[in-house]
């Protein structure tokens, strides 16, 4: 069986899985803020109805616990249950443990890429182009059919959502770079970025560069989201160790750690949750997650400042920075960086559905949520929409090109070293 938590940090302190989910009074004020429930109003797809059967699964009273898959098998992860909740219960925790009960060995493929990305990163890279030029090619359009019969649809779903394929990765270029001696920031680089949008990290680290001075790149391992998410805790905490030990040896103990992806960088800041067992590491832990920040709070701190440019833009809230984080970004350093041009975004915090594969394994139930979040951008008129999270970029690209495609979507990094290099900033492409 996949190892479970069994504990986990909750806003009463820690708590049993069970006592985590007994926390939750019924009282229904988490289903409006639910997007899988608005979008089918089934109980079962709601916040209160996920704790309730994981609840039910602790106490032995579900005859058939399989029962329960779809139910938490649908839930987005976006956390918009806790923060409508006003004992704020962590059903996105608790729907993971959910999933550990319910899951014997980790699916193969998530086991795979864990392990490619946590043991053998440079197979990885070598891998995903042999990928990326086979569907250049326009090969991989022939595959999707084989892999719908071999009940890889979620491969098949990513191939029609994923568009950007580079061919020269993050790392590689950021290892070119000089690195300071006394770095004012580490860049921890989010696989996102690495491998699908490099574009995203070169912009950051430029930012990074013209608001704090110079820093360097930390040359990390994957975070572990994936492994914590889908694969394996002890996975998860093998690469937690990895990256913690990494910051520990680099020169900047004070220096903050930025990472530009929302979802990855909840999930360092969630590394306690990891080693409630292991107090030494459990320590090394809550130093490491003290450092780190999202690169959308060193822009909202930041006095950039653009011309007004043409068009209208607007700002999707990534569920991990706004709901994981507690993090939105500034609504006056967002009209400062539009030049004025910033239209505030009709429910910027409901999930656009990406949530990491979801897009992929629920492709009916994800459209139905990109919908209506694609519609709340296209009554903006806005011609940029910008965001923090490489899942909603992914997301939200897919769904501009589909339903609404005068708008295209940037990550906040990349539309701020826009403005940098207009003001005059020297910047590095």
């Amino acid at each position: 069986m996949s190892e479970k938590l069994n504990r986990l940090i909750t806003d009463l302190g820690e708590r049993s899985t069970y006592d985590a989910a007994s926390q939750c009074s019924r009282c229904g004020y988490c289903e409006q803020a639910c997007p899988t429930y608005v979008a089918t109003g089934q109980e079962s797809k709601s916040g209160r109805g996920r704790n309730q059967l994981v609840r039910l699964m602790l106490e032995g009273k579900l005859k058939d616990p399989s029962e329960a898959g779809e139910a938490l098998s649908t839930c987005l992860l976006c956390g918009a249950c806790s923060t409508a909740c006003y004992a704020h219960v962590p059903t996105a925790d608790i729907v993971l443990e959910g999933r550990r009960m319910l899951r014997g060995k980790s699916p193969w493929l998530a086991k795979m890429l864990t392990v490619l990305l946590g043991r053998a990163p440079a197979l990885l890279s070598v891998l995903l182009k042999i990928a990326y030029l086979l569907k250049r090619a326009g090969l991989s359009v022939l595959a999707r059919p084989a892999l719908r019969i071999m009940g890889l649809r979620g491969l098949a779903e990513a191939d029609l959502h994923v568009d950007e394929l580079p061919l020269r990765f993050l790392y590689e270029e950021l290892r070119q770079r000089p690195n300071a001696e006394n770095p004012a920031w580490l860049y921890f680089a989010p696989c996102g970025p690495n491998y699908l949008y490099p574009r995203v990290g070169l912009a950051t680290v430029n930012v990074l560069g013209n608001t704090l001075g110079s820093g360097r790149f930390m040359d990390n391992n994957c975070c572990g989201l994936l492994s914590y998410n889908y694969g394996d805790i002890e996975d998860a905490r093998v690469l937690a160790k990895k990256n913690i030990a990494r910051a520990e040896a680099l020169p900047g103990e004070s220096a903050p750690l930025v990472g530009d992806c929302s979802s990855c960088v909840a999930h360092l800041k969630n590394y306690p949750q990891l080693f409630l067992d292991d107090a030494a590491w459990k320590e090394r832990a809550e130093k490491f997650s003290r450092r780190v920040r999202d690169a959308v709070e060193i822009i909202n701190k930041s006095e950039i400042a653009g011309p007004k440019p043409e068009g209208v833009i607007t700002y999707h809230e990534s569920c991990r920075a706004c709901h994981g984080q507690g993090l939105r970004a500034s609504k006056e350093g967002l009209t400062r960086l539009c030049g004025g041009s910033f239209q505030p975004l009709e429910e910027a915090e409901v999930c656009c559905g990406g949530a990491g594969a979801f897009s992929f394994t629920h492709p009916e139930l994800s459209d139905e949520v990109l919908r209506r979040k694609i519609g709340a951008i296209a009554s903006t008129r806005a011609s940029i929409v910008l965001t923090s999270s490489t899942s909603c970029l992914i997301q939200l690209a897919h769904g501009l090109k589909k339903y609404y495609p005068e708008c295209q979507v940037l990550h906040l990094s990349e539309f701020a070293v826009e403005i940098l290099s207009q003001n005059g900033a020297k910047t590095r492409a």
